[in-house]
């Protein structure tokens, strides 16, 4: 080893320590847990898978998991698909019709995202269930098919140490502030762009 690289390792490990120091307080300061709202929102790819990643989380540590998904519903999805093999750890509902420019109704999707919401009540009502995932609840508020006031009362009730994790873009202010942790995916790149259609196991 040159005597520069070893002058390179030895302030790499001075860096390292004094961060350790730095990151150790803040860890020990964070000592609270509560049940978290999470919301992934953003025009980027990413926020549903994102949530069911989470899912496989809660699963490898024994937790119960409720899905609801508003707006998907019309196709078959290979997280659906997966997430069904475990029907005694895992509630799915996907309890859309589609985009809401193929279903064109809309009287129709709010009875649908109604009846959805009612299902999700039962979720925020059970303390057995350690997370929900709201899949695309962003886009029902978006449009109106749901109240807001509501949405986020029932969020407040739910149990103490339930996760809750709300996907789909354009997050209302009044959810961004009510929510504990909030992603927004930035879009870069996408392969759409350059004429290549959705695809299995990366779009659904």
């Amino acid at each position: 080893m040159t005597r520069q690289q070893d002058e390179l390792n030895q302030r790499h490990q001075t860096r390292m320590q004094r961060k350790k120091a730095i990151i150790d307080q803040h860890i020990a300061a964070a000592d609270g847990k509560k049940g978290l709202l999470i919301v992934n929102t953003g025009n980027g790819k990413g926020k549903s898978s994102s949530a069911f990643g989470m899912v496989m989380r809660a699963l490898g540590h024994e937790m119960q998991v409720g899905v609801v998904q508003f707006i998907k519903g019309a196709m078959s999805t290979g997280e659906e698909r997966f997430l069904r093999r475990f029907p005694d750890e895992v509630r799915f509902h996907a309890m859309g019709e589609g985009y809401t420019w193929e279903t064109q109704d809309r009287e129709r999707d709010i009875a649908k995202a109604t009846a959805a919401w009612e299902l999700v009540r039962s979720f925020l009502a059970d303390p057995a269930i350690g997370l929900v995932v709201l899949d695309e609840l962003n886009i029902a508020l978006k449009y109106g098919y749901l109240d807001l006031d509501t949405v986020l009362a029932d969020l407040a009730k739910r149990p103490p140490m339930q996760h809750v994790i709300i996907t789909g873009r354009g997050a209302p202010q009044a959810l961004i502030d009510a929510a504990d942790t909030v992603t927004e995916m930035q879009a870069i790149k996408h392969a759409y762009q350059a004429g290549i259609g959705a695809q299995a196991a990366i779009e659904w």
